[in-house]
């Protein structure tokens, strides 16, 4: 089956709809159908992952607790789900093991505290990065940072150089993909070169595991994170695949039931990998959910790549059209259907309102939790940044940068990317009207 476009980019293979696709909401004292143009933040779920939600439910259970039936299903389901993880990201399965944080964001803290860094320690990251791969390394040990040039990018080269200064790094931290502009760093040379270092290379995967296919053996990884959420499977498990030999000794990031083989008031004798790290009982329906996405992803990366490079090129032209509109970051090469931009003459939070009200649109505007990033690809000056962070203080809201990102995933119609082209050359349009009646 396909669906053509009217856009110019010809037939493309047919994609299930996601749970809520067809939803409505008020617009004008009418209902008009839901654009959500905001998969960079998140995705509603997708049907095959509620089919398979719905047949576990009745056997939801504890998790490693118990001796009856529907225990030892969830167990089961639970362990098979921590493999098929370990082989959907391309992992050895005798090196590495699966755990199911929430998301990302405390996978990322999980693994820098579970490596013992020290303040004596550095960990090389990049301006790129979403606050999850900042913030849980700043707390444990010294950043140094790759920067970025005008086009928000950054080369191997740099990376190279940052690894190879005094004090030599334990951990370089990179994302796969840019939350902000999807542009897609060469993760197979930068790994190489951390690897030929002995630097640990994690990679925060959260934007790029929905959208290419990682193989963590062949690229290098040593651990990689991503979130469910993301990818069609918002029932609160991600994925966190890791080698074993790092979780092997010391204390977990959780500590609480399951984590443990005995316990007294002067001595605990922690459980053995992965266990030690699974404090607590499991969300074995948001690994269910996760497992069945990961499966759904791997069977369709051919017909989603196909629609998310159609993607790309309609939001480019569209967005071309759009008068007063600067996009940010790169805007060639290997790329994810995101865009970030700001349009002169509108503050950002007003052409996120515009969307949502008048024409049903959701997308994102501010600074996407990557707080460094958008203020270079902004050119924020210090002083500027510095009035940036006196305004937070104070919640001056409406003062804060930032930008407006729309987000496809590889469900979004195409149509949806020409309404939005639409609607902000409509919002664009208004611009010299306001700047007349504004004027005394």
């Amino acid at each position: 089956m396909a669906m053509t476009s009217s856009s110019g980019a010809g037939t493309l293979p047919r994609r299930e709809p996601l749970v809520g696709g067809d939803l409505h909401v008020p617009v004008g004292g009418e209902l008009r159908r839901y654009v959500d143009l905001d998969a960079a933040a998140t995705t509603s779920a997708s049907a095959a992952v509620v089919r398979a939600v719905a047949d576990f439910l009745p056997w939801y259970s504890s998790v490693h607790r118990g001796a009856g039936q529907k225990s030892q299903v969830a167990s089961a389901r639970y362990e098979q789900a921590r493999e098929s993880l370990v082989r959907f990201v391309g992992a050895d399965p005798a090196t590495h093991v699966a755990l199911f944080p929430r998301n990302t964001t405390e996978a990322l803290n999980l693994v820098a505290f579970r490596l013992g860094l020290t303040r004596d320690d550095v960990v090389v990251t990049t301006a790129v990065e979403h606050h999850a791969n900042l913030l849980p390394w700043r707390r444990h040990a010294r950043l140094r940072v790759v920067d970025v040039d005008r086009t928000g990018t950054y080369d191997v080269e740099t990376v190279i150089a940052a690894l190879d200064e005094r004090p030599a790094p334990r951990v370089l931290a990179v994302s796969g993909a840019s939350n902000v502009t999807g542009w897609l760093p060469d993760l197979a040379a930068i790994a190489a070169a951390a690897r030929d270092r002995g630097v640990l290379v994690v990679v925060d995967g959260a934007q790029l595991v929905p959208h290419r296919q990682v193989e963590m053996a062949a690229l290098g990884i040593d651990v990689l994170a991503w979130s469910g959420h993301k990818m069609f499977a918002p029932f609160g498990a991600g994925g966190l695949v890791v080698p074993r030999r790092l979780l092997a000794d010391g204390e977990p990031f959780l500590v609480g039931g399951g984590s443990v083989k005995a316990v007294s008031y002067d001595e605990v004798v922690w459980a053995d990998t992965p266990d030690r790290d699974d404090a607590g009982s499991p969300n074995v329906v948001g690994v269910v959910a996760l497992a069945a996405a990961a499966e759904e992803l791997a069977a369709g990366r051919g017909r989603d790549r196909v629609r998310e490079e159609a993607l790309v090129h309609a939001l480019d032209d569209e967005l071309a059209t759009v008068p007063g509109l600067r996009r940010l970051g790169a805007t060639t090469g290997d790329r994810l259907p995101v865009a970030a931009f700001v349009i002169d003459g509108v503050h950002h939070g007003e052409v996120a309102a515009r969307l949502a009200r008048d024409h049903g649109i959701g997308v994102r505007s501010g600074c996407f939790c990557a707080h460094p990033y958008l203020g270079r690809l902004l050119e924020l000056t210090a002083s500027e940044v510095e009035q940036f962070h006196r305004d937070a203080r104070a919640d001056l809201h409406d003062r804060l940068p930032g930008a407006v990102r729309v987000s496809c995933s590889s469900a979004t119609p195409l149509a949806d990317v020409a309404l939005l082209g639409g609607a902000l050359r409509g919002i664009a349009s208004s611009v010299p009207q306001r700047r007349l009646t504004a004027v005394p």
